[in-house]
């Protein structure tokens, strides 16, 4: 799948809000405003049931990356989750 359609249809099924349970939260996350090298999907089955997540990391820009793109939106489709929330910009990564 190219970037600009998985791009596409994570936008979508975030902007359609909350839609029941599972849900999956994706978090960009960069060591400054511009690059995201982390991204973290956050499953959560049911209501009051401890989320799993899922974490991917690049040396580039990840919202960029078209593999990793595809199977976001594989882990949606594959996962049944009825809500998908998109956290705007870039959480700040902890320095180690």
């Amino acid at each position: 799948m190219n970037l600009d359609k998985s791009k596409k249809r994570i936008a979508k099924k975030a902007k359609m809000g909350f839609q029941g349970y599972p849900t999956i939260t994706i978090t960009y996350f960069g060591q400054d405003d511009a690059i995201a090298t982390e991204v973290a999907l956050e499953f959560v089955a049911d209501e009051g049931v401890p989320g799993q997540t899922e974490t991917f990391r690049t040396e580039s820009d990840i919202r960029e990356d078209e593999t990793i793109q595809s199977a976001i939106v594989k882990m949606i489709e594959r996962s049944g989750a009825k809500s998908v929330t998109l956290i705007e910009g870039i959480a700040r990564l902890a320095k180690s």
